[in-house]
C-alpha cells in the first residue's frame, strides 16, 4: 500500500490556509482528503494525497513558501508518542538519531540518513514518492526538522547550511528569515549540515529521572516497521469507528487506495472488511465494558454505533446477554479472583 503519514503533518494548515485567501475545504477535496478528520491527530492518511494537498495550496495561494509557512507551526507533539521520548534524550545526537531510526512511526515516506564527516554533522532528509513534485513537502520536511534542531539548541542556533535540490522561489524573504543567510538552492540533496559538535550538545529539557519511564513507554507502543496491511486497516478502524464514518470507502482513502485494493489485501490474511471490522469492534467493547466508568450510551458511541439501541442489539447477538449484565458477570469474576488471590496470600508460609 501507499505510504502514509500521521494527520498531525497537517496541523496549522486549516488556519494558514485561511490567512492567504484560500479555501481549505475546497483544496482538501480536491486531494481527496477529509477536513473533518484532521481532528484526530493520531489518524493515517495518505501521503501522497498530502503531497499534492501542499503542491496545491501553494499554488492557489501564490506561495511559494507555503510548506515553510507550515513548517513554521510545527510543535513538539505533531510527531506523536515518539515526542514524549526524544524530549528526555540526554543530548542532541541521541534525540535525533532516535527520530531517523524511528521515522516510519510518525511518516512513512520520509527516507532520512545522518552522517558525520570530518567534524560536519549531515541529515539529508528525502521522500520516497518517485517522480512527484514535491518541493513543498520537502520543505516541511526539512523545515520541521530544523526547527526540533533550535528547539535543543536554542532559538539563536544557526545551521552552516539548509540545502534543497530545487531551484529558489522568486523571493526568498521567508526561507532567509527562519535559516538565515546559508540557507541554499540547486544543490545536490535536500537536508541540513551544521557541525557535528551540536549534537554532543546536552539536551536542556531532559529530566533523568523520566529518562526510563520515557523508555519503557516508548518500547511499549513501538511499531514495527514491517506493519502489514491487515495492521494497517486495523488500526483505521479503531481511528474511525468513534466518527461514526468507518467504512471501507474511507479506510481507502485514509490509505491513499481503492476500495478493491483493501479488499485484497484483507482477502491475502484470510478476512474482509466486514469480519475485521466485527473482530475489532468486539475487542473494543470486551475492553470498554468492563470500565464500571464508562456509560454504555458513551461505550455505543465510540463503537460507532448511531443508536444505544443498536448496540444493545449487537452486544446481545454477539455474548449472549446483555452489555449490563456481562459488566456484572465480569466484576463478579474479578471479584471472586482478588478473593482467592488474598486466600492464597494467607495460607501462604512465606507470609
Amino acid at each position: 500500500m501507499k505510504p502514509l503519514v500521521r494527520n498531525a503533518t497537517l496541523n496549522g494548515y486549516v488556519e494558514l490556509s485561511q490567512s492567504l485567501g484560500t479555501d481549505p475545504l475546497d483544496l482538501m477535496r480536491r486531494a481527496g482528503l477529509d477536513l473533518a478528520g484532521l481532528a484526530v491527530q493520531d489518524r493515517w492518511i495518505s501521503g501522497t494525497a498530502v503531497i499534492q494537498l501542499l503542491e496545491l495550496s501553494a499554488a492557489a495561494s501564490n506561495r511559494e513558501d507555503f510548506g515553510l509557512l507550515l513548517a513554521e507551526r510545527r510543535r513538539f507533539s505533531n510527531l506523536g508518542p515518539i515526542s514524549l521520548v526524544i524530549r528526555e534524550e540526554p543530548d542532541v545526537r541521541s534525540a535525533v538519531e532516535l527520530l531517523v531510526r524511528h521515522e516510519y512511526m510518525y511518516n512513512e515516506m520520509l527516507h532520512n540518513r545522518l552522517s558525520e564527516v570530518s567534524g560536519l554533522a549531515t541529515l539529508k532528509v528525502s521522500l520516497g514518492v518517485g517522480t512527484m513534485a514535491t518541493r513543498q513537502a520537502t520543505e516541511l520536511a526539512v523545515g520541521a526538522f530544523h526547527q526540533v534542531l533550535r528547539n535543543f539548541l536554542g532559538a539563536r542556533w544557526q545551521a552552516l547550511s539548509v540545502c534543497f535540490t530545487h531551484g529558489a522561489p522568486a523571493d526568498t524573504g521567508t526561507h532567509r528569515r527562519l535559516f538565515g543567510p546559508v540557507v541554499e538552492f540547486n544543490r545536490e540533496f535536500n537536508g541540513i549540515v551544521f557541525y557535528g559538535s551540536d549534537l554532543n550538545v546536552p539536551n536542556p529539557m531532559s529530566d533523568p529521572l523520566l529518562r526510563t519511564y520515557a523508555r519503557q513507554y516508548f518500547e511499549s507502543i513501538a511499531v514495527s516497521r514491517d506493519t502489514t496491511a491487515l495492521d494497517r486497516v486495523r488500526d483505521l478502524i479503531e481511528v474511525l469507528l468513534p466518527t461514526g464514518r468507518c467504512s471501507i470507502e474511507q479506510v481507502a482513502c485514509s490509505l491513499g487506495v481503492d476500495r478493491r485494493t483493501v479488499h485484497r489485501h484483507l482477502a491475502a490474511s484470510g478476512e474482509t472488511f466486514s469480519s475485521l471490522l466485527n473482530t475489532t469492534r468486539v475487542q473494543l467493547a470486551e475492553h470498554l465494558v468492563a470500565n464500571p466508568r464508562r456509560s454504555l450510551t458513551e461505550i455505543s458511541g465510540l463503537l460507532g454505533f448511531s443508536a444505544a439501541s443498536a448496540f444493545s442489539r449487537w452486544f446481545r447477538e454477539r455474548f449472549g446477554c446483555s452489555a449490563r449484565e456481562w459488566r456484572a458477570q465480569r466484576a463478579g469474576q474479578q471479584h471472586l479472583g482478588e478473593e482467592r488471590n488474598l486466600a492464597d496470600l494467607r495460607r501462604s508460609p512465606h507470609r
